[in-house]
């Protein structure tokens, strides 16, 4: 029986709002088998809600003046503001029911700025002019598109930006050939849909771009996987005017594929590249355009390099580094190509955006840590840094108490390192604590160090260690690392949990009887595939927008994202790899999950649709094994909106309550 035909349980007929003693779901959220949440829980909780950081979007073409993203108090989602001093008021520049992510400002004069927003998680991204007067937005993008903005044509007072066409759009639902296309346009044109200008229309979904100073150029960047891109170079003026050309790898290239991302220097002679092409670990180098000499920078940085800004004088580079999960700041002398002493006053933590200011000497950047939510720093020309927005930490939660995330290793079933951080409950938890296995998605994501907010209600006020593991596949490790868990040797991830899980059989801090397994995106796959591998070691499983068919899967996902995603987890198409996802799918082996099922989904998600959460509902509820079913239909790949999120923690306190804290 499909799932959509059997009778859904809102939590409001289990127990009627109206009730003084329980929590009123969403509007826009189904339950199905998912108890009434006690409103003493939700009480309990939340203060662990409230953690209000700040993320860095831009600066101001020509004033210390920076757009910051925040969700205020009482909002349910991220807008974005302005903030024109240290520690002072930001000033609102977006609203919305939705979240607003991507800001930037106009870059001649800052009148104006362009943001990103999609509606219901359905990632359709359109793009919008936005006064700095917080007066109505006015959208630049097709609504049958998914858009991304890539850059300014700033002497052309134009914007670069994509759109992919999406399956709503195709005949039959579903496209065999996606085209990217990039286009031109004035943001204040009258009619920006129909003034756009045609750059070049290129095969794939996974190209990006960056614009030259000058605006005459674009760097495009060929996204094939995690372990391969291509760099190419277009010129938008002149003769050879959207025409491609093939930088990294060259075309007669015979090396092994390689990553290859490039941003033009302010000159515009040279390419600052991030590639993997050297060795293990992804490194920065400059290309000469003009000899196409590729001068490596950080090689002696044993990590992957993972961001990186140029200061307005040209003079120095600022690259983060992943550190075992940890960005740190690496100072360069660009005349030199040597690295120079950090200045110290950078704040401590791990770093997140970087940017340096286009014309003042200033550099932006944020800071999180296991005691606190990213907030925005500047560093000055004499190396003196000034925190810039202050934390909403709620009254009652000292974080400074809050113990470090600390690095574990262990050995897999092959005898491969593997690695993962572990966040411990407060030492007034006596006893063998219960644990949480949070797992990340991708699956090249990575578990980083960083504040854990809502995670730590469980952490300190319910005595659970969280563990996160970085599986075979997580990006950090090096491209080998990277690459273990391609194709047909998928499970190998797998069973890395299963070591992870006799690993905790030996710590004496830990509880072996009491963990549960979580994830989300390839997490939620993982977990799933857990819970049919290891279903006697585990107390529950929880799929936040998983996988439960890889074929249903790669049939159903958006059909941008579809060859991307083949060369991650193979081409169903070929006979031998489709007998193996559909020998190893989690749907296949749900008469092997015995322990409860919590599955979570965003009915809009266009990367795992959720016909993927209500397929395996219906087979393990069929099957005997209690099932919890929560679906947010005005949400995505994830949940985006505060008040959804919130009930869904609490569900899933309910939910460790009934499996590892009994």
């Amino acid at each position: 029986m499909a799932l959509a035909t059997v009778p859904g349980l809102r939590a409001q007929e289990a127990a009627p709002a109206t009730a003084s003693n329980v929590m009123t779901p969403p509007a826009a959220m189904f339950l199905q088998g998912v108890p009434a949440i006690p409103r003493d829980v939700a009480e309990r909780m939340a203060a662990y809600t409230e953690f209000r950081g700040h993320g860095f979007s831009d600066w101001h073409p020509s004033k210390a003046e920076m757009l910051v993203s925040h969700r205020a108090a009482g909002a349910s989602t991220a807008q974005l503001f302005r903030l024109d001093m240290a520690m002072g008021e930001i000033k609102p520049v977006t609203q919305g029911p939705e979240p607003a992510g991507g800001g930037s400002y106009e870059p001649n004069d800052g009148r104006y700025i362009v943001f990103s927003r999609a509606s219901g998680g359905n990632e359709v991204t359109q793009v919008f002019r936005q006064a700095l007067d917080g007066s109505a937005a006015v959208q630049l993008t097709h609504n049958d598109e998914r858009n991304a903005f890539i850059g300014w044509r700033k002497k052309q007072k134009e914007i670069v930006y994509t759109s992919v066409p999406i399956d709503r759009t195709a005949q039959g639902g579903t496209r065999t050939k996606i085209m990217t296309t990039f286009w031109a346009v004035n943001p204040e044109a009258k009619d920006p849909i129909a003034e756009r200008r045609k750059l070049v229309e290129l095969e794939g979904g996974g190209w990006g771009a960056s614009v030259s100073e000058d605006g005459r150029r674009l760097a495009l960047g060929n996204y094939r996987s995690a372990n391969e891109s291509q760099l190419w170079m277009m010129d938008l003026d002149g003769e050879q005017a959207g025409k491609p050309v093939q930088l990294l790898p060259r075309p007669d290239s015979k090396e092994p594929p390689a990553v290859y991302f490039g941003s033009f220097m302010r000159d515009g002679k040279t390419l600052l590249v991030a590639t993997d092409r050297f060795g293990e670990f992804r490194e920065l180098a400059l290309l000469d355009l003009a000899t196409q000499a590729l001068k490596p920078l950080t090689r002696h940085i044993p990590w992957d390099i993972s961001g990186g800004s140029v200061s307005a004088d040209n003079k120095t580079l600022v690259v983060q580094a992943n550190a075992d999960g940890r960005d740190e700041l690496h100072f360069f002398d660009l005349k030199t190509g040597k690295e120079i002493p950090a200045p110290q006053g950078v704040a401590a933590g791990s770093v997140g955006t970087t940017r340096f200011h286009p014309k003042l000497p200033l550099m932006a950047y944020s800071v999180s840590s296991t005691q606190g939510p990213s907030q925005i720093h500047v560093l000055d020309a004499q190396g003196k840094s000034q925190q810039w927005t202050q934390a909403a930490v709620p009254a009652g939660i000292d974080t400074r108490a809050f113990r470090d995330t600390e690095i574990i290793r262990w050995k897999s079933f092959d005898g491969l390192p593997i690695s993962g951080l572990i966040t411990r409950p407060p030492a007034n938890f006596k006893g063998r604590r219960p644990v949480l296995i949070s797992i990340h998605g991708g699956p090249e994501g990575q578990a980083t160090v960083g504040f854990l907010a809502r995670w730590q209600y469980y952490i300190q006020e319910l005595g659970i260690t969280l563990i996160q593991p970085n599986v075979r596949g997580s990006s950090g490790f090096g491209k080998t690392f990277l690459a273990l868990d391609n194709g047909f040797k998928r499970e190998d991830s797998v069973k890395d949990i299963g070591a992870l899980l006799e690993w905790i059989k030996t710590q004496p801090d830990l509880d072996p009887e009491r963990v549960i397994v979580a994830g989300g995106s390839y997490g939620g796959y993982m977990s799933l595939a857990v819970a049919t591998h290891y279903s006697d070691r585990i107390a529950g499983a929880v799929d936040i927008v998983g996988i439960s068919h890889f074929v249903t899967f790669l049939n159903n996902t958006e059909s941008y994202r579809r060859d991307l995603r083949r060369v991650e987890y193979g081409d169903e198409r070929d006979p031998a790899m489709r007998e193996f996802q559909e020998r190893i799918s989690p749907l296949t082996n749900a008469h092997k999950i015995k322990k409860p099922l919590f599955v979570i989904q965003g009915k809009n998600d266009p990367r795992v649709p959720y016909t993927e959460a209500e397929q395996i509902v219906a087979k393990v509820r069929e099957l005997g094994t209690p099932v919890w079913y929560m679906r947010a239909d005005n949400e995505g790949h994830g949940f985006a909106r505060k008040e959804n999120s919130d009930y869904m923690n609490w569900a899933l306190v309910q939910f460790m309550q009934q499996t590892i804290l009994k």
